[in-house]
């Protein structure tokens, strides 16, 4: 984060127990939720001078939260998720979706919101047919929990950040093994804010 002068920053699978907000170093607080010490878990890392901004914390479950922070008069939704994996059984995750659609639909219309989280899906590179809520430099073919991605982003009137931007692949994959290549990580942001938003 300080490397990348990153101010806030959503993480995933962070596997700690608890419901806190805690000092991590170097000038950043993490604010994290966890039911297991094994799996899941989630969190938002914030630079100390953005912590007197919180306004309200929403632990909903070990794969979904949210932050609101007021900062410079404008209300800023940070959400983080991390969605079942491929082999995970539907119930989980149509649970997680309905989370995320219950927490999007508390926020007010006005506010702009921010959603970093892993999917553990792939949007696929190309866009045609999704032109409204995508850019086309994702990675791979799309599969059935990407198509889930797309379809939030419909629905919350949304876009799929990451792949408006073009970047060299080590920027764009979030994961790499045995010849293997992946991008599960993804930001949405409410359309009429995109070009507000700045990925590295």
């Amino acid at each position: 984060m300080e490397r990348r002068k990153v101010d806030i920053l959503c993480v995933q699978e962070t596997r700690w127990k608890g419901s806190k907000a805690r000092s991590i170093g170097a000038g950043f607080k993490l604010f994290y939720y966890g039911v297991d010490s094994k799996r899941n878990g989630v969190g938002v890392v914030l630079k100390e001078e953005f912590v007197r901004n919180v306004l309200e914390v929403k632990r909903v479950s070990d794969r979904v939260m949210s932050l609101k922070l007021e900062i410079e008069g404008v209300m800023l939704n940070v959400v983080s998720g991390y969605a079942p994996q491929v082999g995970c059984e539907l119930e989980e995750k149509e649970r997680f979706w309905s989370e995320l659609d219950e927490v999007m639909e508390s926020i007010p219309t006005g506010e702009r919101v921010v959603i970093g989280a892993d999917f553990n899906g792939h949007v696929g590179e190309g866009n045609r047919g999704d032109e409204e809520v995508m850019g086309k430099f994702g990675v791979k073919e799309r599969n059935l929990e990407g198509q889930m991605v797309v379809d939030f982003a419909k629905r919350m009137y949304m876009g799929v950040v990451d792949t408006y931007f073009q970047k060299r692949e080590e920027h764009r994959v979030t994961y790499k093994s045995g010849g293997r290549r992946t991008q599960v990580d993804y930001i949405l942001c409410r359309r009429g804010n995109l070009k507000e938003i700045t990925v590295e």
